[in-house]
């Protein structure tokens, strides 16, 4: 078979990628990759062990799998069809005994402890030397040390927290996809702005359908959630939503999570066990910036401490809205959205919908680029003929000032069926060095945003712009890296808990007049963003703050206890858990029948398991590492150049913390986060 999966191309041959490729690549690029390991561990004598001839040729035989692992992935998130999901899922136990056979290789630990104790370690630099700290930490967490029985069963459990995570994610896309209402009359959807209604229309001339179509597509729900004025639309619309995958609401148990989810916990929890940690929190975090579980729950304490009295202040002032403005004297969590929106238009005469002309994707993607063109003296431009998945993925190259290329990027911004929810940057190339020539990095960058009607660009809210802003950041960590090792190169082997502060650090241009004024401008007009709107946003923009924050620490609390107090004999306890989180710190509770979890793909299906609190801990260090930029000018080339080289450019290859210190000249705090979000602490 002609594999274009095994095609030696610099970029994915996506057209030509069929699921009958899949399997044969995967298998023969696991051949090869044990074999290149074999052949390294023979070779050598014991003492003969070095970077060039086990680390590097190692590396290279692994990046040519995931290299083409990549693509395969990346489709079966974007683009999901029934065959393609079934040969994803036949490769995910191949790829599950490669890992554990590698991780709990003695042979291979053995060498790579030889360099780490050579007299020729000193000479490596600190990338290379990171790199080999990082791998013998995996081996440890591989459970190099077991025996051969609970190797045996690390290996199980490994391979079953894989499948399980897929059909997690499997789950949650079948259930999004199987609910739509067709909607007869326009009049049951009043309250829609004319953007949304002309949506749910294409909608349902995409079905074959007369008159308008709301999907739980997050666009078409939020519409819905926002504007309808129809509040048993909302509820229904609220209700299948929120018990999405689970054992409540219109597709009750048809793709229920709820065992997934208590099975996942169990081997985790049993994992970790194996490892001699006490719970899953401890494995979770022997990668990552935070050192012992109690420093994340008393940051995570605390900063609800400081949050909750002006979070019960925003409930307390939304309900007496509700109440006087909207005749609801029992607000739901199905009014939550709409009686927000309203009460934002009455205190700010701020329309979200008014908002949304003056970012139509046509200025906002190109002022992107000139943010980071006079941040870091980057050159962003578009690449016109290049092979895709589907007709409104866009490709684009980076250079920086001296002309060289520094990376590129897939952008596939709007939601569509067989899609995965929500917005991510994943990596399709990493950067590494190569004998003659340099690898260079590219990333995807993937949002689900309202798609165009008819001849109008796709008009993005407020909230998507800074979507846009924080992917971006991640694609620049990826891309913008000048280490040269797979290992730490980009965002390979930055700590999880560190990975969101570029991408939260890029958020802060889009509440600045000077960068708002380079990405806004009228779809129709081309108008500059009014002072008086742009003043009204500036008003609004930690309107509910408090009850935003509480939430995130309400996940962020959640995530960490389930993994942290799991008890066999007692099971997952998930909403026992998430109640108790919620008498803690939440201001707002929800319907009973409400099946959060089911959906909490960051956890579940995500890498943020015992981790979601990366989050607030990386917007810790955004808000303070942006303050410099508040002192020193928005665009000041000489922070800008700063940032580039201590942090963008450093990938994996030092310790966050150190990274930060460098940039920063001092250890974080966290005044600046509390200032921005306009808590008083």
């Amino acid at each position: 078979m002609n594999n274009p999966l095994l095609a030696n191309t610099t970029l994915p041959l996506f057209s030509k990628i069929k699921p009958e490729h899949v399997e044969p690549a995967i298998e023969q690029l696991l051949a090869e990759a044990r074999a290149t390991v074999a052949d390294c561990l023979q070779r050598q004598t014991s003492a003969d062990y070095t970077w060039a001839n086990l680390v590097d040729p190692i590396a290279n035989a692994e990046d040519r799998l995931n290299k083409a692992w990549s693509p395969i992935n990346h489709l079966n998130s974007v683009l999901n069809s029934d065959l393609l999901r079934d040969a994803y899922n036949a490769c995910l136990p191949k790829l599950s005994a490669y890992s554990t056979e590698m991780g709990q290789n003695e042979q291979l630990y053995r060498a790579y402890c030889t360099i780490a104790d050579s007299a020729a370690f000193a000479n490596l630099d600190t990338a290379q030397q990171k790199v080999i700290q990082n791998a013998l930490r995996d081996f440890q967490l591989s459970g190099i040390a077991l025996d051969a029985a609970k190797k045996q069963r690390y290996k199980e459990i490994s391979l079953e927290l894989s499948n399980l995570a897929s059909k997690y994610e499997e789950n949650l896309m079948d259930a999004t996809n199987a609910w739509q209402k067709l909607i007869r009359d326009v009049d049951d959807l009043a309250g829609l702005p004319e953007s949304a209604l002309a949506q749910a229309k294409q909608t349902a001339e995409s079905e074959g359908e007369e008159g308008w179509m709301i999907t739980l597509q997050f666009p078409s729900y939020l519409a819905v959630m926002t504007y309808a004025d129809n509040r048993e639309l909302r509820r229904e619309h609220y209700e299948a939503f929120v018990t999405r995958a689970s054992d409540q609401g219109p597709h009750t148990g048809r793709w229920d999570n709820s065992e997934i989810m208590e099975k996942t916990l169990a081997l985790r929890h049993e994992k970790a066990q194996l490892l001699g940690f006490n719970n899953y929190a401890e494995l979770s975090l022997a990668a990552k910036m935070a050192e012992k579980p109690d420093d994340v729950v008393v940051f995570l304490e605390g900063l609800a401490d400081k949050s909750w009295r002006q979070a019960r202040k925003d409930l307390a002032e939304l309900r007496e809205f509700a109440r006087l403005h909207c005749g609801l004297s029992d607000l739901q969590s199905w009014d939550m959205s709409y009686v927000s929106e309203k009460m934002r238009q009455h205190d700010y005469q701020l329309s979200q919908e008014e908002v949304k002309a003056y970012f139509p994707i046509t200025r906002v993607l190109p002022g992107l680029f000139a943010v980071v063109e006079k941040l870091y003296g980057l050159q962003i431009s578009e690449i016109t003929d290049f092979d895709s998945w589907h007709p409104d993925v866009r490709f684009f190259q980076i250079q920086d000032k001296t002309n060289h290329l520094r990376g590129q990027f897939y952008i596939d911004l709007y939601a569509r069926p067989k899609k995965r929810g929500g917005a991510w940057m994943d990596d399709c190339v990493s950067r590494k060095k190569m004998d003659e020539a340099l690898q260079l990095p590219v990333a995807y960058l993937t949002c689900n945003f309202t798609p165009p009607t008819g001849d109008e660009p796709a008009l993005l809210t407020h909230d998507e712009v800074t979507t846009l802003f924080h992917e971006f950041g991640h694609g620049l960590h990826h891309m913008l890296t000048q280490i040269d090792y797979l290992g730490v190169s980009g965002i390979n082997g930055v700590e999880w808990d560190a990975v969101e502060l570029p991408s939260q650090f890029m958020e802060n241009w889009c509440w600045e007049k000077e960068a708002l004024a380079l990405m806004s401008g009228h779809y129709q007009t081309g108008g500059a963003l009014p002072d008086e709107l742009l003043a009204k946003m500036f008003a609004a923009k930690n309107f509910q703050a408090g009850m935003l924050m509480v939430r995130q620490i309400e996940f962020s609390l959640f995530d960490f206890r389930i993994h942290r107090d799991y008890d066999p004999a007692k099971g997952g306890r998930i909403y026992e858990t998430l109640e108790q989180v919620r008498n803690q710190v939440a201001v707002v509770k929800p319907p009973r029948f409400n099946r959060f979890a089911h959906s909490f793909s960051h956890i579940f299906a995500g890498g943020y398991a015992a981790g979601y609190y990366s989050y607030k801990w990386a917007e810790v260090l955004s808000s303070d590492a942006f303050s410099l930029f508040e002192e020193n000018g928005i665009f000041d080339p000489e922070t800008g150049h700063a940032f580039l080289t201590n942090i963008l450019e450093q990938g994996g290859s030092q310790d966050a913390l150190t990274l930060f210190k460098n940039f920063r000249g001092r250890e974080p705090e966290i005044d600046a986060l509390l200032r921005h979000c306009g808590i008083n602490a």
